[in-house]
């Protein structure tokens, strides 16, 4: 496989593990925004809390992994990108760096005001900050972003129906992942009755999300007519399929509260989706721009992959160690707590 390629589906490999668990932590955040008062969202806050609390600073690696690959490997998109989708792109960070500050702030406050001030803060950007990434990968889904420094239109390049029917579906698919995961985080600590509320909300959140799926195809058919086809009729179909067979197969199981096995559908639904989308694109980035126009030359592309598999020796399983510590349960009463629970 030519290095631009290997480039590339490298970069959807950073991209995927954002959205499964980068999303998933920005899900955590809306079902936090819509736990309820002080008295009636304290379980279902502290157990966002704990699930999120030890991994969310590491999952944030895949997204600087994911643009320091794009500026490094196809630096003329990310030049166009960075200058035409500069609002989005700075809200998003913003909605970061408030969202990371207050939920740290949140845990030290003590205060009730503070507490809810840093807690409205966290939840708010939660929302926010996944919706305009949405955004993002709406303009460039539609075409409207031009190659070149600041060429597309500053406002209308983002501001959309392609580009808002795919922050709606970024916000969904958070949501829906963060329920997922966390019925299993419930039952696993000895939280069986947190484990069927977020049961319930997986289940409808999944039918939503199946639901602004569909939307967005429509939106596709009139916005982009060129990825409408390649979903539906092309060689990312079966992408497509896999993610409508993985989203029916998620509610089965959550239906029989099998959250250990649905947490692999659930994001085989999202990663058929996502995938698709790299697929039916593939190979224009921008409009008029290929793979290949953008690439960087042979000589960086090399000394970048080759970097990053040098770090993936340290990183990869630095990661997977993390994830598998916090998988353990609850210990037994009296022994010491270990930390809280993760993905």
């Amino acid at each position: 496989m030519p290095l631009p390629e290997i480039m590339l589906v490298v970069l959807w490999i950073g991209l995927t593990a954002y959205v499964l668990f980068g999303g998933a932590d920005f899900g955590g955040g809306i079902w936090d925004l819509l736990a309820g008062g002080p008295a009636k969202g304290r379980r279902v806050r502290s157990l966002v809390e704990h699930s999120i609390g030890p991994v969310w600073e590491a999952n944030h690696v895949w997204l600087i992994f994911v643009i320091v690959l794009t500026w490094t490997g196809v630096p003329s998109v990310f030049a166009a990108v960075s200058s035409t989708l500069y609002i989005p792109l700075t809200l998003a960070a913003l909605g970061i760096i408030g969202r990371g500050a207050a939920f740290a702030f949140r845990k030290v406050s003590a205060e009730l005001w503070q507490q809810r001030l840093f807690g409205a803060t966290f939840a708010v950007s939660s929302f926010l900050t996944p919706f305009f990434l949405g955004t993002v990968a709406g303009a460039l889904a539609s075409g409207r972003v031009p190659p070149g420094i600041a060429k597309g239109d500053l406002v209308r390049s983002w501001l959309n129906p392609t580009s808002v029917a795919a922050g709606a579906l970024a916000v969904g698919t958070a949501a829906y992942l963060a329920a997922v995961y966390l019925t299993r985080d419930a039952e696993r600590t000895g939280e069986p009755g947190l484990a069927e509320t977020f049961r319930k909300r997986a289940l409808w959140c999944g039918a939503v999300v199946g639901v602004l799926s569909a939307a967005g195809l429509v939106v596709l058919h009139a916005d982009a007519p060129g990825l409408f086809a390649e979903l539906v009729s092309g060689r990312a179909l079966p992408l497509l399929a896999l993610s409508i067979v993985a989203g029916l197969a998620s509610l089965v199981l959550l239906w029989r509260r099998a959250y250990l096995a649905v947490r692999i559908t659930a994001a085989l639904a999202v990663t058929g989706l996502l995938w698709g989308w790299g697929v039916g694109q593939y190979p224009w980035l921008l409009p008029g721009v290929s793979l290949d126009d953008a690439a960087a030359t042979r000589t960086v592309l090399a000394a970048s992959l080759g970097s990053l598999a040098v770090g993936a020796i340290l990183l990869v399983p630095s990661l997977w160690w993390l994830y598998a510590t916090f998988q353990r349960g609850r210990p037994a009463s009296g022994a010491p707590d270990p930390g809280v629970t993760g993905r």
